[in-house]
């Protein structure tokens, strides 16, 4: 196994990362075009019930968490990306190792080798 990626699995990465980048600020736009009373807003005929209030906050929460999920995936894409810039992509912060392909394939932002995670 080398030590570098090559020039076309360098690009072959980036490409798939900005895809990545690109469904990941969809998404996350996605739920900020949904205010918290969106929802509400339907049932302005009917009365409230409780239960449907309770609802609304959960999936309120839900939506919040998944956009701080969703920012966190945006960063470490945006990470990716500058690796691949600066000559560093495929390489482990910690050892100086080269990260396996495979690995990149199936986390194109991985930092680290499997097991230096902790």
């Amino acid at each position: 196994m080398s030590s570098k990626l090559s020039n076309e699995k360098l690009a072959y990465f980036k490409e798939k990362l900005i895809q990545l980048k690109k469904e990941t600020e969809q998404r996350i736009e996605s739920t900020n075009n949904n205010g918290p009373n969106d929802s509400v807003q339907e049932l302005a005929d009917y009365d409230n019930h409780p239960a449907d209030m309770g609802t609304e906050q959960f999936e309120q929460e839900r939506d919040a968490g998944l956009e701080l999920v969703w920012q966190d995936q945006l960063q470490e894409i945006k990470d990716a990306l500058a690796r691949i810039e600066d000559g560093s992509y495929g390489i482990s912060e910690k050892s100086g190792k080269p990260i396996p392909e495979e690995r990149l394939e199936v986390m194109p932002t991985a930092k680290n080798l499997v097991g230096e995670e902790e």
